[in-house]
């Protein structure tokens, strides 16, 4: 009885283990998935406010441009 107990407890924790590394490696998987998601996002939501600082930054110089000319 002792021996069938052992095996069946073995086979138990076998499985847990088992299970705890899949769930990991799925959950390390989907944490990647996300934050290259969230990477790409904010790369795009810089690259559109660096252009509108730009289109800003140029509209400030043609108008200090035009300003000086008219002061002249």
């Amino acid at each position: 009885m002792g021996y069938v107990l052992r095996v069946r407890m073995a086979s138990f924790f076998a499985g847990a283990a088992t299970a705890s590394f899949i769930g990991l490696y799925i959950l390390h998987n989907d944490y990647k998935v996300a934050q290259e998601a969230v990477s790409r996002q904010m790369k795009g939501l810089h690259a559109s406010l660096d252009r509108r600082i730009s289109d800003l930054e140029k509209l400030k110089q043609a108008n200090t441009s035009d300003h000086a000319e008219a002061t002249e």
